[in-house]
């Protein structure tokens, strides 16, 4: 066999994977389609975000907050082997809520969040959260709108640069001497004497184990080592300002100042994958509650726009799962490649390692879309 483990897809859950892979001291090899791919990190946000995550699968929140506790060791590892600051501030965030019907949805949903069963469990965070009125969000965000009606702040959220993640990541692997293929599509997976022929058109390389990790890619790919991995594009836009001198050193939802000064703003959902420019009456809204957040933004320029397909399940819930019929495969798809990125490289990797997933991500299997409706 060529390496150990073969990871298909360069993007931020494939390099993550593969980096912990490496410090389990695997023999690892990455194959990438390329930046020809519809790469969810075109749309990534960069938001280490779990309070308001797990509404009815509590093990999703556990997963999200037990991932964000772990950047900062995940942050501190990257920056000793590469020099290279990922950004990581975990200094809170805020869930601005500009009306009061807003507001009261905002609560109902964390507090229906927070009274799930399976909340807790040892070694798990727990979930943090203030309920903040219109003075009380202006008294700790002086520059926020007249119009804001409050905020919903837990001390578990952050952010990072995601540009930069996706760099250091990749030094990292090259110092370790994992091996990185891209422009190579995959189109056949084939099992054969207890390893995984991996090919494209000509080329072919041997692993030990295949790790599926190409975003929407994976629904075709799963199929060939018995998987199933259902997936679907959703759209989103994001606007980035010049630099502008620090104010906001809190992450919220929908808008926050990178460490070089820029601000991102971007919600956006859409089912449409017709095309990736961005559409003006979109643009046109994220501006708008931009401005009715921080009307100090008035006067910033717009210096990008864009829009990309971010990587969606039925449910919204990740996707872990190994194959029963072929050991060895296993396959990984989420929307929160930075949240998770802490877990994608210093948990699942010891697992794939070992040859299988904990009974803890059982609940993440895609036999879940297939339990017939009870009567």
């Amino acid at each position: 066999m060529d390496y150990d483990v073969m990871v298909i897809g360069g993007g931020l859950v494939g390099v993550s994977i593969a980096w912990g892979l490496s410090r389990c001291g695997q023999r690892v090899a990455i194959v990438d389609e390329g930046d020809v791919a519809n790469r969810a990190a075109r749309a990534n946000f960069g938001l280490v975000w779990s309070s308001s995550k797990g509404l009815g699968n509590a093990a999703y929140s556990r997963w999200s907050r037990t991932s964000t506790a772990n950047w900062h060791r995940l942050a501190a590892e990257l920056k000793a082997e590469t020099g290279i600051d990922t950004g990581f501030v975990q200094s809170g965030g805020f869930s601005i809520r500009l009306t009061s019907t807003e507001l009261e949805r905002g609560i109902a949903s964390m507090a229906k969040l927070a009274a799930q069963p399976g909340m807790d469990a040892e070694g798990t965070p727990p979930l943090e959260y203030e309920i903040l009125d219109q003075a009380e969000t202006r008294r700790r965000l002086p520059l926020v709108g007249d119009t804001v009606a409050g905020a919903i702040f837990s001390p578990l959220d952050g952010h990072a640069n995601p540009l930069r993640l996706f760099a250091v990541f990749h030094k990292a692997l090259r110092q370790r001497g994992v091996h990185y293929f891209p422009h190579r599509k995959t189109n056949a997976i084939r099992h054969s004497a207890g390893a995984f022929q991996v090919a494209g058109e000509g080329w072919r390389l041997s692993a030990g184990k295949v790790v599926l990790a190409a975003g929407i890619g994976n629904t075709a790919l799963a199929g060939m080592v018995g998987l199933s991995v259902p997936l679907s594009p959703s759209r989103g836009q994001i606007i980035v300002t010049e630099r502008l001198k620090p104010f906001l050193s809190h992450a919220t939802g929908y808008l926050r100042q990178t460490d070089e000064g820029s601000v991102l703003i971007g919600e956006s959902k859409e089912a449409a994958i017709d095309h990736q420019r961005p559409r003006g009456p979109i643009t046109a809204v994220l501006a708008e509650r931009a401005l009715r957040t921080f009307p100090l933004l008035r006067d910033a320029k717009a210096v990008r726009i864009w829009a990309a397909f971010r990587v969606v399940t039925p449910d919204g819930y990740p996707i872990y799962e190994q194959s029963e019929r072929f050991q060895g495969a296993f396959a990984f798809a989420c929307h929160s490649g930075v949240t998770l990125a802490a877990n994608h490289a210093l948990v699942l990797p010891r697992q794939i390692s070992a040859g299988a997933l904990s009974d803890d991500l059982c609940v993440f299997h895609s036999r879940r879309f297939h339990v017939p409706a009870a009567v």
